[in-house]
């Protein structure tokens, strides 16, 4: 699954040739979207599918939306689509 209307930084060697990557820490990124959602219930609504088959999906925590608060704290940016946070 992935969150809808970001990106967020990519593993290393994950980023394909050619393509431009998100920038930064994927640890951090990872580390934080856990503390978001640790012990919390994780509601998510489908609303895509990507070109790789993963659902795209629109998910909250404690009524945070998750993508909303990755592109806040700085671990993703808005791309894919529109978000209103």
């Amino acid at each position: 699954m992935r969150l809808s209307s970001i990106d967020a930084p990519e593993l290393p060697g994950h980023c394909r040739p050619g393509r431009e990557c998100t920038p930064d820490d994927p640890y951090a990124s990872t580390a934080n979207l856990q503390s978001l959602v640790s012990g919390q219930a994780v509601e998510c609504r489908q609303i895509d599918t990507d070109h790789y088959g993963r659902a795209v999906a629109r998910c909250s925590a404690k009524g945070r939306d998750l993508s909303c608060a990755q592109v806040q704290g700085g671990f993703a940016v808005k791309r894919y689509g529109s978000l209103s946070c």
